[in-house]
């Protein structure tokens, strides 16, 4: 799919798939001896490396892991939402150790996503998944919000693409939200506006997703395998599984 198609994909996702369920699918597993401690560079912390992947993910921890952890995230998927919820603290205590890398790509499902996936790239690099968490925390209230607006919401569908985002993420209450937590709205709109950003964003879900045969949100790939996993507790198995250890 083009970059153009992709776009015209997620703006085309009517309101029903913003407010619809998500899961995973899997095939993979990996299996392997415990991994010793890999220490970070004097004066740094694992847990505070970010680095942009060839994939244009966000890759939370030492960037040649051993052992890496990918998830591919809708920002309107409740799944992901309970995962941030349930799955960070733990996902940082195996990034501390150096052996666990956790990169966050996109798998767009509509406008809202689209937009929320811009927001939280538009500061700082490090901030990218500490957003991101924030946001699936704020879910059901971007729904509310959605439907509450949605006559707005539909109309900013009709917009000049540079103005699009602006008035969907209005309608979704997000930039009061972003405003909140250290992003402008000024520094927002310019985001929005930046189509250039949206389609590339788009693009690599759509060229990702048809790569590696990515249906549904969260998927999980560990170590270049797909996990039969949506829930940390399979996750965190199948971490432990290719060698990763708690002390």
């Amino acid at each position: 799919m083009t970059v153009r198609n992709s776009l015209k994909f997620a703006l085309a996702a009517p309101l029903a798939l913003v407010l619809a369920a998500c899961g995973g699918d899997a095939d993979g597993e990996v299996q392997g001896d415990a991994i010793d401690p890999i220490e970070a560079p004097e004066g740094a912390n694992w847990t505070d490396t970010v680095t942009i992947s060839e994939s244009d993910g966000y890759i939370l921890g030492n960037p040649d892991a051993p052992i890496k952890l990918v998830e591919y995230a809708s920002h309107t998927c409740g799944g992901c939402a309970s995962f941030s919820a349930s799955a960070k603290p733990g996902i940082k205590e195996y990034v501390e150790t150096g052996v666990v890398s956790f990169e966050q790509r996109n798998l767009v499902r509509d406008p809202i996503d689209l937009a929320v996936a811009t927001l939280v790239r538009c500061g700082a690099n490090e901030n990218m998944q500490v957003l991101s968490d924030e946001a699936w925390r704020y879910l059901p209230q971007i729904f509310e919000n959605v439907q509450q607006n949605s006559a707005a919401y539909e109309a900013a569908g009709q917009a000049p693409v540079d103005q699009r985002f602006i008035g969907i993420a209005q309608a979704a209450g997000l930039i009061d939200f972003f405003a909140a937590r250290g992003l402008s709205a000024d520094q927002q709109r310019a985001c929005l506006a930046d189509t250039a950003k949206i389609e590339a964003i788009a693009d690599n879900s759509s060229a990702q997703a048809s790569e590696l045969n990515i249906t549904s949100t969260p998927t999980f790939i560990l170590n270049g395998n797909k996990l039969d996993a949506i829930g940390w507790n399979d996750v965190e198995a199948a971490l432990q599984r290719a060698g990763a250890r708690q002390e």
